[in-house]
């Protein structure tokens, strides 16, 4: 018996794609779920390990949707190995339950182990590089120089601005954002 297993990683992901690739593959049987590789806790993959007997396959859309690392793959196909389980990469064409096919999967496993880490540190060295030339990557700053002096200003200005609320607006910034730059006693002794 196939029994097919389907994630995303993020919630505006769709499995789709990989559930019809899993049914015309044959499978009879699809879990799916919406949860990061590197996620431990993935309960739809515990489950369908746990349905499955000896001699099933399990079926996947790509060796990346059963784990994130080379070491999780490995252990989850020993552990399927062990129990007299095969494993299906549809689009990497995988097959553990042949010699050739067990071959492929550790060749398959270290080379995207080796590309993510190749992601990985290339991401790093870009930063490291835009840092050393000025630039820091995340959102820009909204709480300006200009406008934490405004905002101080209309602190003062309790006549204009009796609620911090009406700061808020007139800043069009967050009200998170405001307290993080004037907590509770600095906006006290302004005021006072």
């Amino acid at each position: 018996m196939k029994i097919g297993y389907a994630r995303v990683s993020t919630l505006d992901q769709n499995t789709q794609l990989q559930i019809d690739a899993l049914k015309e593959a044959g499978c009879s049987k699809i879990f799916t779920e919406k949860v990061s590789g590197a996620d431990k806790n993935r309960r739809q993959l515990k489950e369908a390990l746990d349905y499955m007997r000896e001699g099933d396959t399990l079926v996947v859309w790509k060796l990346s949707r059963l784990a994130r690392s080379l070491t999780q793959v490995i252990n989850t196909v020993k552990d399927l190995e062990t129990r007299n389980i095969g494993l299906q990469a549809i689009t990497q064409k995988i097959d553990t339950t042949t010699p050739e096919g067990r071959l492929f999967f550790h060749m398959n496993a270290a080379f995207d182990q080796f590309q993510r880490e190749i992601i990985v540190e290339n991401t790093k060295a870009g930063l490291k590089t835009a840092r050393k030339h000025g630039r820091i990557g995340g959102r820009p700053q909204i709480m300006n120089d200009e406008k934490i002096r405004a905002a101080h200003a209309m602190l003062k200005d309790t006549d204009s601005y009796p609620f911090i609320s009406d700061i808020i607006k007139a800043l069009h910034i967050g009200r998170t954002t405001f307290y993080r730059h004037f907590p509770p006693e600095k906006i006290e002794n302004i005021r006072s």
